[in-house]
């Protein structure tokens, strides 16, 4: 191991109060600096750096999809085909990639120099299809695109990359500064105004920053919408336990793309919110858990927590205070089950991101087996709002129950894939108009990402329904994280079905047999059906399953692919039973 990848690696493990929860990091720090994957001999060396059984460390690499166990090629061309990358053509540009480099996904060119793979939702929904080439996203990809990028490959040379945004809606609270010159700078954060409600949060009692944002209504936006001021209030009073608090920035559901826009364009913003919410419930230690793939993102995020403590804003003694809190940025390895809370606290501490049974839910003991409060990006970030403007302004915004403004991600068969600002409970067609409106005719649409249940077009009507936590679940779905994915009459819903089922068969953790058995069942006998060689018997198999998965595991994962299956099937079910097989 290099000496500089020692020093950073033992300079990582100062962050954490084990040298253990630092393997994660080791091995990304090694694999970065070596040959682009790891050797026994590299887990090996880990393992006694951090003086940890190897077993521990060989199960985290095999765990983490972005840890490599095997060569890969100089160049690493990694395509995200999944269901808004599918949509936006990342099929036709697989294909000719592959036919352009003479290799299947999956091989190296005979020379060393490329290696293609297919991976999963890469956060870029709206502007896919996207390339991933190392810690670099090149979006809005097209095959001329690709032949330029390979090219330049060739000739030992990685062109700029710059990332892709399309806001738009009210853009009021959350997506104010995007587009704004050094937005993520802390210079620019402060001319507008930003860290005056940190500085007015403590000038009040913990408590009473608490109660403010209990009274404003604020629900989770990860998904879930459980109230987040009642979440706070479940932690253990005088536990004698440090308390610590988490931002899950692992967003990795296929149709989920909105936290990035705050963390790469407004990290102050982030950082504001989590120093608020340390302080109200008493937490001196906060980390962001943030996908792997956002490399340059995390980077933006360093750099403004840097930033930050210099100016006085984290660390110790905040704004001359007795107020300490500090934050640290802890990149993920790719896992969509670490976008799970306790999954994530897992992976935190160094293991693999495999969900724990509740309770204990986190509020008691979560990371380090202390109290833990675990908040998604978008929902931290609207508390400097709450605390700054009050909690009346903020009900003022949406309705009675789903107060608030909303980031919804509209990717898919519209004119303008992108992230828009609207108040929760905006009807779906002010939305879609937002983003230009639908390409061609209205098929069916999935409200809240993945996991939630498709609506056709016959449901949907004129489009005219409220989006928020109470309207959605009356038509027999969900607002999930927003994430709404637009398709018209040229999908084959089956074949978005099958996309589906071998998204959360790559996915699951393994840990659930129902989950683990019945995603891979499923996913077989859909592949059979979409091949023209399904049975009825296969069509009822798969509703038998997602019937009995619901409930049954460990964290949502199963039902998180039991519903959207499930509303699939039934409500086009004449396209399934078209691919069946006739006796």
């Amino acid at each position: 191991m290099d000496k500089q990848v020692r020093e950073k690696i033992v300079a990582i493990t100062e962050q954490y109060s084990s040298p253990k929860t630092a393997v994660l990091s080791a091995l990304q720090e090694v694999q970065k600096s070596g040959s682009g994957y790891l050797k026994q001999e590299d887990m090996a060396e880990v393992a006694t750096l951090l003086d940890v059984p190897l077993a521990s460390v060989y199960s985290s690499c095999s765990y983490y999809s972005m840890l490599n166990r095997k060569p890969v090629g100089k160049y690493h061309i990694e395509i995200d085909t999944n269901i808004p990358a599918m949509l936006a053509g990342a099929g036709d540009l697989l294909a000719h990639i592959e036919k352009r480099l003479g290799i299947r996904s999956g091989e190296t060119t005979k020379d060393g120099l490329f290696t293609l793979s297919t991976v999963e939702d890469l956060g870029a929904c709206g502007t896919c299809p996207v390339i991933q080439l190392g810690d670099r996203y090149f979006e809005e990809m097209t095959p001329e695109k690709a032949d330029k990028l390979i090219e330049s490959l060739k000739r030992g040379q990685i062109p700029e990359s710059k990332s892709k945004v399309v806001v738009g809606g009210d853009r009021k609270v959350l997506l104010r500064r995007v587009g704004q010159p050094n937005s993520t700078f802390i210079s620019s954060y402060l001319k507008d105004g930003g860290y005056k409600a940190l500085e007015k949060a403590l000038g009040m009692k913990p408590e009473d920053v608490t109660a403010e944002v209990k009274s404003s209504g604020l629900r989770g936006r990860g998904g879930a919408g459980f109230p987040a001021g009642v979440k706070w209030g479940f932690l253990p009073k005088d536990s004698g336990k440090p308390v610590y608090l988490i931002c899950n920035a692992d967003e990795g559901e296929p149709g989920t793309f909105k936290d990035r826009q705050i963390m790469e364009y407004d990290p102050h913003l982030l950082l504001e919110g989590m120093a608020i919410s340390g302080y109200a419930i008493g937490a001196k230690r906060g980390f962001i858990y943030i996908r792997g793939e956002f490399a340059w993102i995390a980077d933006i995020l360093e750099r403004a927590v840097e930033e930050a403590r210099s100016s006085g804003k984290l660390g110790r003694n905040i704004l001359g205070t007795s107020f300490d809190f500090d934050i640290s940025v802890h990149r993920g390895a790719g896992a969509y089950v670490c976008g799970e809370e306790t999954g994530l606290i897992e992976s935190l501490e160094g293991k693999r991101g495999n969900p724990r049974k509740r309770p204990p839910f986190p509020a008691v003991s979560g990371l380090f087996d202390c109290p833990t409060i675990v908040n998604n990006v978008e929902t931290l970030s609207l508390v400097p709002f709450i605390v700054e403007k009050g909690e009346a302004e903020f009900r003022k915004i949406g309705l009675p129950n789903s107060s608030g403004p909303k980031l919804f991600g509209v990717s898919g068969h519209v004119q303008r894939p992108g992230v828009y600002e609207f108040p929760l409970g905006t009807p779906l067609c002010d939305i879609l108009e937002a983003a230009g409106g639908v390409k061609g005719n209205l098929k069916a649409i999935i409200p809240g990402g993945l996991s939630t249940a498709i609506m056709t077009a016959e449901e949907l009507g004129d489009c005219n329904i409220p989006m928020d936590y109470d309207n959605l679940p009356k038509r027999g779905t969900s607002l999930g994280s927003g994430g709404i994915m637009v398709m018209n009459d040229t999908v084959s819903i089956p074949a978005i079905a099958l996309r589906a089922i071998e998204f959360y068969a790559h996915e699951s953790c393994g840990q659930c047999i129902p989950c683990r058995e019945g995603a891979s069942v499923i996913k077989a006998l859909l592949s059979k059906m979409v091949a023209g060689k399904g049975t009825k018997e296969d069509l009822e198999t798969v509703l038998s399953l997602t019937a009995t998965i619901k409930g049954t595991t460990i964290c949502p994962t199963g039902e998180a692919f039991s519903v959207p299956i499930e509303a699939m099937i039934k409500k086009f079910r004449r396209e399934f039973d078209a691919l069946i097989q006739q006796p």
